[in-house]
C-alpha cells in the first residue's frame, strides 16, 4: 500500500512544481544570488520532505551540531537512492550534490538540481568528470557547501563500496572542511525490498570536521582513509 501511495505523490508533487519553476526563471535574472540559492533551496526542501515522509520512514539524526556556519564539503557512504532526499530534508544547511548524470534524464528535477548548485558525473568519461571536480571546487570557494558520495553508486546494503579518494579534492583543493556522514538503513526503505517503499529506522550521524586548510603533504595522503574510518564507525 505503501508503495502505491509513495510513486504516484513523487510524480505529482514534483509535476506540481512545474509552475513554480516557471516562476524562479522569470525571477532569476532580477533576484541576488544569495536570494535566489534560499529561495530554490527552500523549495526543493519542502519537495523532499514530502518524499521522505510519505516513506513513513523514521529517522534518527544525530551531531548536526557539528555543522559550522562556513562552506562544508559533507562526505557520505550511499546506500539509497533516498539519500539525496534525506540530505535536502533533514539537513538544513544549504548544499549542492555531486550527482550522478543520469539524473540528467528526469525533467523538472533536474532544473531545480541545477538552481541549487548541484553538478553531474558521467564516470565514463575521463574528461567530463574532470570539469565536474573543477566546477564543485568553484562552488565551494564560493561559499556553497556540497556532498559527494566517494562510493559513486549505491551499496544497496549495509556494506561499503570502494571509497574513491580523488572526490576529497573537492575539500583539499578549495580548503573547506570535511563533514563526514554515516548513513545505516536507508537501503532499508526501498532496496531492500525490490523498489517496493516500506517504513524502516534510518540513523544518520553527522561526525565532526576536519579541517584541509593546513595538512602537511603526509596528512593529505592519510586523509582519505582517516575520512573512510571515522565514516564507517
Amino acid at each position: 500500500m505503501r508503495t502505491l501511495i509513495w510513486y504516484p505523490i513523487f510524480a505529482i508533487t514534483l509535476i506540481l512544481t512545474f509552475p513554480i519553476l516557471l516562476y524562479v526563471k522569470m525571477r532569476k535574472k532580477s533576484m541576488a544570488e544569495p536570494e535566489f540559492l534560499k529561495l530554490t533551496e527552500f523549495i526543493v526542501r519542502k519537495w523532499a520532505l514530502i518524499q521522505v515522509r510519505t516513506s513513513g520512514a523514521r529517522f534518527h539524526i544525530s551531531g548536526a551540531e557539528n555543522i559550522p556556519d562556513e562552506a562544508v564539503l559533507f562526505v557520505s557512504n550511499h546506500q539509497s537512492n533516498f539519500d539525496i532526499a534525506l540530505f535536502l530534508a533533514l539537513i538544513a544547511k544549504p548544499k549542492g550534490f555531486i550527482a550522478k548524470i543520469e539524473i540528467l534524464k528526469v525533467p523538472i528535477l533536474r532544473t531545480w538540481m541545477k538552481y541549487i548548485n548541484c553538478v553531474f558525473l558521467d564516470r565514463k568519461n575521463l574528461r567530463q568528470s574532470a570539469k565536474t571536480i573543477l566546477d564543485g571546487i568553484k562552488i565551494l570557494k564560493s561559499g556553497h557547501s556540497m556532498v559527494v558520495f566517494p562510493e559513486g553508486t549505491r551499496s544497496k546494503g549495509d556494506a561499503f563500496g570502494e571509497f574513491k579518494a580523488g572526490s576529497l579534492k573537492l575539500a583539499t583543493k578549495s580548503k573547506v572542511p570535511i563533514i563526514p556522514v554515516t548513513i545505516n538503513g536507508s537501503y532499508k526503505i526501498m532496496e531492500a525490498n525490490k523498489n517496493w517503499i516500506k517504513p524502516a529506522d534510518v540513523y544518520i550521524n553527522i561526525h565532526p570536521p576536519i579541517a584541509t586548510a593546513d595538512l602537511t603533504d603526509e596528512e593529505l595522503a592519510e586523509l582519505p582513509l582517516r575520512v573512510e574510518r571515522v565514516i564507517k564507525v
